[in-house]
């Protein structure tokens, strides 16, 4: 599923870090045009990314999505 998601402060990309971290399924990262693309696990792997503006969470773990509120059907 692809999610797009506006991060606003470090302590929201320090809490998608740490739902990707006990994911029980891959969780990815995308700029907005899709040239980026990084494992939100990684932390230095996040600060590639421009949070000025919307990224896409790519993910099938039903545990990230219910965390972050998300209804399935949304995209992807």
């Amino acid at each position: 599923m692809i999610v797009p998601i506006q991060i606003d402060s470090i302590e929201e990309l320090y809490r998608l870090q740490q739902l990707a971290c006990k994911a029980d399924e891959p969780v990815y990262v995308h700029s907005p045009d899709g040239a980026i693309m990084v494992d939100a696990r990684s932390s230095l792997g996040l600060f590639t990314l421009d949070f000025t503006k919307p990224v896409n969470l790519v993910t099938d773990s039903p545990y990230v999505l219910r965390k972050l509120g998300v209804r399935s059907g949304v995209r992807g």
